[in-house]
């Protein structure tokens, strides 16, 4: 007979993000709508009540939610551990690759996102990360540009980093809606040119080589 394993509390927070994140599978599969306490259960194989016991209400469960999404889809971790240039590029290929960009978040977003325009504290969520990932941005686009030789000034670096930011949004969303429609790399391409073009430097400057700045494209390349 096989021995049942033995039981375990699990820490208090640990079980709060398995719950987030019970709940944002079943958001993923059908939307908000679809995320009562008796699914997120079912899905965390757990009893309805534990839920209720870390939280109050389904709308505070839905808050920490989209917090963690809003953690992902404003991926502002990446260690800062090259040349300026390689870290500004770096940031822009892992926020439009893999885990950034994939089904799941796509779906994510979309079922929150009609919410956060009518809901004050999902859209002070939205707006916090918003700013963490633009401020983070625009520390890059400077430090990318000193190192060139460029002096930028406040405002100007504001609005690169808006720009930017807004490209970025858009070449992810069509990437994951229309993905068929483009070569392997070539919203990357696309995002890594136009960067270059708006900040008026190459990330590779003229004279030296691709092989001079080993920066990962995506998984397997």
């Amino acid at each position: 007979m096989t021995k049942a394993p033995a039981w375990r509390r699990i820490p208090e927070a640990q079980r709060r993000g398995d719950l987030v994140e019970a709940a944002l599978d079943v958001i993923a599969q059908s939307g908000l709508q679809g995320a009562t306490f008796r699914e997120i259960a079912k899905q965390a194989g757990v009893a309805p009540g534990l839920i209720a016991h870390h939280f109050e209400s389904k709308e505070i469960l839905l808050q920490e939610a989209y917090r963690r999404v809003v953690s992902v889809l404003t991926f502002t971790d990446e260690e800062d551990a090259g040349s300026a240039a390689e870290n500004l590029r770096r940031f822009i290929v892992a926020n439009l690759t893999e885990p950034v960009s994939n089904n799941r978040n796509l779906a994510l977003w979309s079922a929150f996102i009609s919410q956060v325009s009518h809901d004050p504290t999902l859209a002070g969520i939205h707006c916090e990360g918003y700013l963490a990932f633009r401020n983070k941005l625009q520390r890059l686009i400077v430090a990318f540009l000193a190192s060139r030789g460029k002096e930028i000034d406040p405002v100007r670096a504001h609005r690169l980093a808006v720009a930017i930011n807004a490209l970025m949004d858009g070449l992810w969303l069509e990437g994951r809606l229309a993905g068929g429609l483009f070569e392997e790399n070539e919203l990357v391409t696309v995002a890594l040119s136009s960067v270059e073009a708006l900040t008026g430097e190459a990330f590779v400057p003229p004279g030296q080589g691709e092989n001079d700045m080993p920066v990962r494209m995506i998984d397997g390349e």
